[in-house]
């Protein structure tokens, strides 16, 4: 029989901030988005003084009872790099791990001797000690029954971080008293419309007519009814698949009103959005340029806009920058605040594509960015950049509260004395 496991890392920013800081274990940490807006990550300590997901920093911070709460600001570099310490650990104990996202990965546990119950406590406990990185596992004959355990795991704590559904008798008590709304899938605006058909328990979804789910959800639903029985649908891969696009997006620390600056944010978020391409070794074909003002303050004066180009596949830093500073000038308009801006990438494919004959030769910018990409490995990203990303910055996102990089970051690493 085939059965899959979901590990899932606890709290996984605030348990990345607890690693490197051993006065944190008992604390309160709550970790805030981009520009230190709200909160996206909370200890259990945290959301038992009622701080909830997406509460804004501004509102909190004088509150009298957050007084012993540990705040820090998003740390993504050292959240990623932690991220791959526990799939390194992983790849050691099962034949296959995939990634979900980066605090969630799927194991296949199929035809492991002994019992998988120890096997996932190992597991666990293998994680923990070596990243510091508390976890719950959750397994079953499917991904879409994995994802339900490891819920569940996480939110019975006399289940001690592990849940079992390969049992049909113990998945069905289960699916009885579950709602609809834990099922992976099911998001927010199905709720409603499966509630006015009279499902409202994982169990009548399962037992539902699949013409009446089909009619609901696609064959989407029809997909998750067989999952949730044991028959697997959804495969497990060890290779992610090929992205369409992507976005390095930033709202700015403060607002930008001359074009100058503009064009530094926009060049930096073009370098960013390329080192993510050489990394997957992928080229884009396509790109789109935006910027905005603050829509909650529209006296201000409102505008947004945005300009797209369809353009020789590339990976280049510096043929970026060029391609977004010409789509800058196009939408840019005089006499705003200028909030947020960012650069998307799409036409995505495997580099190589032909690309133009004019410009510098393909062979001088792949030498360049090889060696751009190698120094910023080894002394941390941003040692090395084009000057047209500019050199003070003083707009870029708030991080007051930001921790070292510990990992990633050679002159941030922690030190140990010796007396």
């Amino acid at each position: 029989m085939t059965v899959y496991g979901l590990i899932d890392c606890n709290a996984f920013y605030c348990s990345c901030q607890r690693t490197f800081d051993a006065q944190l274990k008992q604390r309160p940490v709550v970790v805030l988005s981009n520009n230190d807006g709200c909160a996206i990550a909370r200890t259990s300590e945290a959301k038992a003084l009622g701080i909830k997901m997406g509460d804004a920093w501004h509102l909190l911070k004088n509150e009298r009872k957050l007084a012993g709460v540990k705040w820090y600001s998003s740390n993504y570099p050292l959240y990623a790099d932690m991220s791959r310490r526990v799939y390194q650990v992983l790849v050691e104990y099962v034949p296959k791990v995939e990634p979900y996202s980066i605090d969630e990965m799927f194991l296949d546990l199929t035809g492991l001797s002994g019992s998988l119950s120890d096997r996932c406590e190992i597991i666990r406990s293998r994680v923990e000690q070596i990243t510091k990185i508390p976890t719950c596992v959750g397994w079953g004959a499917s991904k879409t029954i994995a994802k339900l355990a490891n819920y569940i795991a996480k939110d019975r704590p006399e289940l001690e971080g592990l849940c079992d559904l390969t049992d049909d008798r113990i998945r069905e008590r289960y699916y009885r008293n579950l709602p609809v709304s834990e099922i992976w899938g099911v998001g927010r605006r199905l709720v409603p419309r499966l509630n006015d058909v009279g499902i409202r328990t994982i169990e009548q979804f399962v037992n539902a007519d699949p013409t009446q789910i089909r009619q609901i959800m696609t064959i989407t639903g029809v997909r998750l009814q067989a999952e949730l029985r044991g028959e697997c649908c959804l495969q497990l891969s060890e290779m992610a698949e090929i992205r369409k696009g992507l976005a390095c997006t930033r709202s700015f620390g403060r607002p930008i009103t001359s074009f100058g600056e503009m064009r530094e944010a926009i060049a930096g978020f073009a370098v960013r959005a390329t080192e993510k391409l050489r990394a997957e070794k992928l080229d884009a074909g396509y790109v789109s340029v935006f910027i905005q003002t603050n829509p909650h303050k529209r006296s201000e004066g409102w505008y947004a806009n945005q300009a797209s180009i369809t353009c020789a596949p590339t990976q280049d830093a510096l043929t970026m920058i060029n391609i977004v500073t010409r789509l800058l000038r196009k939408i840019w308009r005089e006499g705003y605040r200028y909030t947020k801006g960012g650069v998307q990438l799409n036409d995505l494919a495997p580099s190589g594509r032909q690309s133009s004959l004019f410009g510098r030769p393909k062979e001088q910018t792949s030498a360049l960015m090889e060696a751009m990409d190698a120094i910023n490995s080894r002394y941390g990203r941003e040692t090395v950049r084009p000057l047209a990303t500019g050199t003070v910055r003083s707009w870029r996102p708030r991080q007051d509260m930001l921790s070292p990089r510990y990992t990633t970051e050679i002159g941030e690493i922690m030190e140990v004395m010796s007396f």
